[in-house]
């Protein structure tokens, strides 16, 4: 006999009485397991499928006739008011990276200003700028000389720029920290919790208003602060932000309602998730200036769910963002011709040797060489951070309060580090003078130089200029200074880059997942630049004849893209953003190259960090590809699905679904048809039954006393509650009515609910012999919510969610079945 499913039932005296025993018990082979799961079980799916309910009919029938025989269709209007949508985040998030490019550029100028101002020492005499080893030269020998209170001066100096700077990047990581403290979910980069929104993962708080203002606000401070930190992750983040609030129309910042319009036809899942793809694509637009890369992004690491609309959306989206940011950039040559340095941060990249690439065919073996290093600096970055993270989680996370000292603390060591390493080198190197050969780019990048104890205007400090200095400024000098030969005295030592190279890589290693918005796309490119202009350096120093290897510049573009790559593991995305960021297309294939070997050495040893924080959060994200058991095991829906199914008939005492709301958490509730042997009728959501509720959408008690032991044959098509339309329930989203915001009285509990008008007739199902491989990708590629598991009979003997399909909830379902199997034979394998 087919089995009896687990619904509620009415006892004589009309109240309601749920039955407690599961719907069905382990099988010898497996079927109907229960296994927990360790998910966050406030964690939601969204549901991107409509329910296809009668009053969704009506619904898409009155929009058709109102539709019939005119041009400007309701269609049409839609499309219109998504485009204009799509073009207003585009310049929303424009705007928002200019000011944030500003905001943390001017805080970061006045404290290198201030700082540089105090180590400029100045001689007594004549006013002239002296370096601060020289002052040391007018000592005797015994440490006594005319100059004593000179020295005594500079040093007091010397020990108050370094208060100031500790005394500003404290302060500027404490507005930080104070923001993330606000908002915890602003912290980090935000790529990973946008992923797992687009994987159809509804995180709290990730796409709030306030999430915003926070995140791009403590970014600003926390790159002002000298931390080793990017702003492209958070721009990512702050693009999705926008996108979903102004596709809403609504919203509040801490409790103050800020709506502003509500566009009902874009209020839903699925509308909110595209939009959220065009927002994220906007944001790595804003951070590079790479329109194609930011849809490729968006495509690749971002939406799981993609079509070509999508991409023509992206594309626009992008498109405007970079119109927005040409737009506020050159607004000072009143939008004559584009100034390309203020877009891009990498700076202008042209062939040294005329039309021939700055590069032999032969190197790409040594560019691959670099990529495999990078994956391993990588790998190791990733599980260092992985083990770090595990530690926060347990001794730091749990206290908001610990998470702000931990910010002190880490800042305060930063601006240690970062201002001892200077003075370890304790070496000046002379500015080139020879320049009439080189490019306006180059001679702005040696006045950027930082003397740092040197005499200004004549020498510099290798290491200082790549620490007090912005990022993009250290970048470009990776990349842009000219190498020509062993002897060649405008460039970075080897020293010098491995001294700044291994101490910055293991403090964005620390300084990531602490409480400030951070990105680490920056961080890795500029480690991962001075890491491959360390490379060309050596081999020019093994090649004494200039020109046998690539110029350092070069080898330091390969390096950040292998360190980045190896960090983040992402191919076709970042090698169209490293490409529209050069701006030249000569790099193409070295740079191919150099990203799949970081990316296939980086996967021998372990994932990208954004796959391993979201399995450190313990969200159930699915992947692109079935899990690796799968292939090894055979494995069917009916082993992995749960069976504390919770089901209601078509027509339902109002106490018998108030009741079972209170008992149980469920998202959605199978309708079985009593009269037809249990067959599934169809499925109900929690938010509509709640909603219902709340409305007293239910009719009298008295109006079917032989419905009690019968079926819904026998109501026939009249209804029995008053119809509530499909506009009022969609209008609610997201903000539906829990069952705690329902009052039932004892007269109510009586009165019937008429579930038919409702009710989801056409849910998707799967019988309980389908191989999980089609069950998950039947789930994945629609992006389901639930899925129905069904016998032969069609009575739902279970329920799958996306819970059910993690790779740890299939190993446990497979070895349940195989320990039931095994005592279902005696003992012994059949």
């Amino acid at each position: 006999m087919p089995r009896s499913n687990h619904f509620p039932e009415n006892n004589n005296n009309g109240y309601d009485h749920i039955h407690t025993k599961p719907l069905s018990r382990l099988r010898g082979d497996g079927y109907g397991n229960h296994h927990p799961i360790k998910c966050d079980t406030t964690i939601q799916s969204h549901n991107y499928e409509p329910d296809e309910s009668e009053v969704w009919r009506a619904h898409v029938a009155q929009q058709h006739f109102r539709n019939r025989g005119q041009w400007w269709t309701t269609g049409k209007k839609r499309a219109l008011k998504r485009w204009a949508l799509t073009m207003v985040v585009g310049v929303i998030q424009g705007l928002v990276a200019c000011f944030c490019n500003f905001a943390s550029n001017h805080f970061s100028t006045m404290k290198y200003k201030h700082v540089n101002a105090l180590l400029e020492v100045k001689n007594n005499a004549g006013d002239e700028i002296v370096a601060a080893d020289d002052m040391y030269d007018m000592f005797d020998a015994d440490g006594e000389g005319e100059n004593e209170d000179f020295a005594d001066e500079g040093e007091v100096k010397h020990g108050s720029a370094f208060l100031v700077f500790l005394g500003y990047n404290v302060v500027f990581a404490g507005i930080a920290a104070l923001f993330v403290y606000l908002e915890p979910v602003a912290a980090g980069s935000g790529i990973p919790e946008i992923k797992c929104f687009l994987n159809g993962i509804d995180l709290p708080g990730v796409v709030r208003v306030r999430t915003l203002f926070c995140k791009v606000i403590g970014v600003t401070f926390s790159v002002a602060a000298g931390l080793p930190v990017g702003k492209e992750g958070p721009m990512v983040h702050s693009g999705a932000v926008v996108a979903s609030g102004i596709s809403q129309g609504t919203g509040s910042i801490w409790g103050v309602d800020t709506s502003f319009s509500k566009f009902d036809d874009f209020r839903n899942d699925r509308e909110k998730r595209d939009f959220v793809a065009c927002g994220a694509a906007a944001g790595v637009c804003s951070a590079f200036g790479a329109p194609i890369g930011g849809v490729l992004f968006s495509l690749e690491e971002g939406a799981s769910y993609w079509s070509t609309k999508l991409t023509w959306r992206a594309f626009f989206c992008a498109m405007i963002t970079l119109g927005t940011l040409f737009t506020v950039r050159n607004v000072d040559t009143f939008w004559g011709q584009a100034d390309v340095e203020k877009l891009f941060s990498f700076g202008e990249f042209n062939s040294l040797t005329g039309e021939a690439s700055n590069f032999s065919i032969w190197e790409l073996f040594l560019f691959i060489i670099i990529g495999c290093l990078g994956g391993l600096i990588g790998a190791v970055f990733n599980a260092a951070n992985e083990n770090l993270t595990i530690w926060r989680m347990q001794h730091v996370n749990h206290s908001r309060l610990k998470r702000v000292v931990e910010v002190l603390l880490c800042s305060v060591g930063v601006s240690t580090i970062s201002f001892v390493m200077p003075l370890l080198w304790n070496r000046c190197t002379e500015l080139p003078s020879d320049m009439q050969d080189w490019t306006n780019q180059e001679k702005n990048l040696v006045e950027a130089l930082v003397p740092f104890r040197c005499e200004a205007g004549k020498e510099y400090n290798e290491v200082a200029s790549l620490i007090f200095t912005d990022s993009d400024t250290a970048i470009k000098q990776l990349f842009h200074f000219r190498e020509a030969g062993e002897d060649d005295s405008s460039t970075f030592s080897s020293a010098a880059l491995f001294l700044f190279f291994l101490p910055y890589i293991s403090m964005a290693t620390i300084v990531y997942g602490i409480a400030v918005p951070s990105g680490l796309f920056v961080p890795s490119l500029l480690s991962g630049a001075a890491f491959g202009r360390l490379c060309g350096h050596l081999l020019h120093k093994l090649d004494h004849t200039s020109g046998t290897f690539a110029d350092s510049g070069t080898y330091a573009l390969m390096g950040a893209a292998a360190v980045l790559g190896g960090m983040a593991r992402m191919t076709i995305s970042l090698t169209v953003i490293l490409l529209e960021a050069t701006g030249d297309m000569q790099y193409v294939l070295p740079l191919m190259l150099t990203l799949m070997a970081a990316r296939f050495t980086g996967n021998v040893f372990n994932e990208g960090l954004y796959d391993i924080h979201i399995k450190l959060k313990d969200i159930p994200f699915l992947e692109a590809e079935v899990p690796t058991i799968v292939e090894k095991h055979e494995i069917v829906a009916g082993q992995v699905m749960n069976t504390e199914v919770k089901c209601i008939r078509p027509v339902e005492r109002a106490g018998v679904v108030y009741d079972l709301l209170r008992s149980c958490s469920h998202g959605t509730f199978p309708i079985v048809d009593t009269s037809s042997g249990g067959t599934l009728y169809g499925t109900a959501s929690r938010a509509m039954l709640c909603t219902l509720l709340q409305k007293r959408a239910f009719g009298d008690s008295s109006v079917l006393p032989e419905y009690e032991g019968g079926g819904a044959q026998r109501l026939g098509p009249r209804r029995l509650s008053p119809l509530v339309q499909w506009d009022y329930l969609e209008r609610l989203y997201p903000k539906y009515p829990d069952i705690g915001d329902v009052d039932m009285i004892d007269d109510d509990r009586k009165c019937w609910l008429d579930l038919r008008p409702y009710a989801n007739t056409a849910p998707y199902t799967v019988n309980e012999t389908a191989s999980i491989q089609r069950t998950y990708r039947l789930f994945r590629t629609l992006g389901l919510r639930h899925l129905c598991v069904v016998n032969h009979y069609n009575q739902v003997v279970g329920m799958l969610t996306r819970k059910d399909l993690l790779p740890e909830s299939l190993t446990d379902s497979f070895i349940r079945g195989r320990h039931a199997h095994i005592s279902a034979n005696g003992g012994t394998f059949a």
